[in-house]
């Protein structure tokens, strides 16, 4: 998704702590990921902050909280622009705005039709007036919520799914709470790893085509994806990073 803009892209990877993957192997993580304490006296002009199958699990009982809090409070005043992803949206919302863990009873998955609300902003600037977005989580973020508790502009939503996509009004925060980062199979990975682990997970809504698991599922977000993701590098990264990261002004 980052590589489709004419931007060139320095990828730095940062790795949560120093704690055993159990999907990664220890020597790629040491070969291509830094640690925090490597990088915390650096300015960047982005970050992502990913997400994590942690939908039914407590922040308090989450093992690196205290880390995950540690790097959203420094990016305050060393990264320009930063992206929260489906889990890590609930955490930022918490950390920054004192908004509880809301958990659904049923998990939201497969792809959902969803609304432009502000035609003209520039994170969703070229975005259909509908658009297709993948989801896979329990978290949950009422419109009513975001609008009460934060000061952010709601920029896309679906009545299935709550509010989709939202943002600060200086452009430093950014918040997406789907996957539009998924390419065709994941979720069907997802599917069947919960499957086989005997969790009996409701089949994806919009996803297998026919909702026959014999067919091969079809990225019909793909577009929109790669769209959100040039604009947040271009209009929230690119352009309101100064020359010099120095100069950047602290986010309060």
């Amino acid at each position: 998704m980052l590589s489709n803009s004419p931007l060139q892209i320095d990828i730095q990877l940062l790795r949560i702590d120093s704690r055993e993957s159990r999907n990664t192997p220890t020597e790629h993580l040491n070969n291509f990921y830094c640690n925090f304490e490597d990088i915390q006296q650096e300015n960047f002009d982005g970050l992502i902050i990913t997400g994590a199958p942690l939908g039914l699990v407590d922040f308090c009982d989450v093992a690196y909280w205290p880390q995950i809090e540690r790097i959203i409070n420094w990016a305050k005043n060393h990264v320009t622009s930063t992206l929260f992803v489906c889990w890590a949206v609930q955490a930022a919302l918490n950390i920054l705005y004192g908004i509880p863990k809301m958990t659904r009873e049923v998990k939201i998955s497969g792809v959902y039709q969803h609304q432009t609300l502000q035609q003209h902003a520039l994170l969703t600037r070229g975005f259909d007036e509908t658009f297709l977005a993948l989801h896979a989580r329990y978290a949950d973020f009422p419109t009513e919520i975001i609008c009460q508790y934060t000061d952010l502009d709601i920029l896309a939503e679906s009545e299935q799914t709550g509010v989709y996509l939202f943002a600060s009004k200086d452009k430093r925060l950014a918040f997406v709470t789907g996957h539009p980062e998924y390419d065709a199979l994941t979720l069907a990975s997802e599917y069947f790893r919960d499957s086989d682990a005997g969790l009996n997970p409701a089949l994806p809504l919009n996803y297998f085509p026919g909702d026959n698991l014999e067919l091969i599922p079809k990225a019909t977000w793909r577009s929109h994806g790669h769209l959100l993701f040039s604009n947040w590098l271009n209009y929230y990264v690119y352009q309101i990073t100064p020359f010099d990261l120095r100069h950047m002004t602290p986010h309060v």
